[in-house]
């Protein structure tokens, strides 16, 4: 659904309620030596997974933390980024066998985190990718996907351009950007500098289709050419169309003017 920036503001500030991180990271170092003894005495029970529980902290991000300070060199350096990801996303690289235990068993039981989290977010993404070309399709619309597109030599291009442009609520539309998440203020400023304006510049005005909602008042740049949707316009003008409208129109009046002329005789 749409929100208003009230509405989401109240959801924000019932979401600042909850317990700070850096409550959890206070409390954490209290019960990390229980971590060691409860390791010692049952490697296998999911002792890492309870910690994070009980200290109401995310598992996957916690199995993070505690996987680089195992994985620092002798002088206190930190693992590089993709040694550390390649182990979060397979455990069984990692040297020390409980501890690659107690990683997956936080991995998999993180519903908002993690790199099993980053699969399923990808996946959701894909599918309303599909959806939105099946819907394209449906329309007897003509479409470059982003990967005809870069084998045309396109660097930074939006999902679907239109090789016919189209009309949604008055405006035109040359390309159209599927994104399988809620638009809030903080991921759609981000997404304007990065993405749609580029778009803008390179293809025109186009289409951005939240799937999951966003706030009304983010739908600001309309005249200088971004359109927001929460789902695929079911009012879309096309060229042809419009010619048909016009050839009808053109008809009508013949018939009239023939009228007319038998009347007069």
């Amino acid at each position: 659904m749409k929100l208003t920036k009230a509405q989401y503001d109240e959801i924000a500030r019932f979401i600042s309620t909850l317990k700070p991180t850096r409550q959890c990271m206070s409390k954490l170092k209290e019960r990390f030596p229980w971590y060691l003894r409860d390791i010692a005495t049952d490697p296998t029970a999911p002792v890492l997974l309870n910690l994070a529980n009980e200290v109401d902290f995310s598992p996957a991000l916690l199995a993070r933390i505690i996987l680089e300070r195992f994985l620092q060199d002798p002088d206190g350096q930190p693992p590089t980024k993709p040694v550390l990801n390649s182990m979060l996303r397979d455990p069984s690289l990692i040297p020390d066998a409980v501890l690659a235990n107690q990683v997956q068993q936080c991995i998999i039981n993180d519903c908002c985190n993690g790199p099993l989290v980053d699969c399923i977010k990808h996946a959701i993404g894909y599918e309303h990718e599909v959806l939105l070309r099946e819907k394209l399709m449906e329309k007897n619309l003509a479409f470059l996907d982003e990967d005809q597109l870069r084998l045309k030599g396109y660097d930074k291009t939006p999902d679907f351009i239109l090789e016919v442009p189209v009309a949604v609520d008055g405006h035109v539309i040359h390309w159209i950007e599927s994104k399988a998440s809620f638009g809030d203020e903080s991921s759609h400023r981000m997404y304007l500098q990065e993405q749609f304006w580029s778009y803008w510049n390179r293809f025109g005005p186009g289409l951005v289709i939240y799937w999951y909602g966003f706030i009304e008042e983010l739908d600001c740049n309309r005249e200088r050419g971004i359109l927001l949707k929460h789902e695929f316009p079911s009012d879309i003008v096309t060229l042809s169309s419009c010619v048909a409208l016009e050839d009808e129109s053109s008809q009508r009046a013949r018939d009239c003017k023939t009228d007319r002329n038998q009347e007069t005789v």
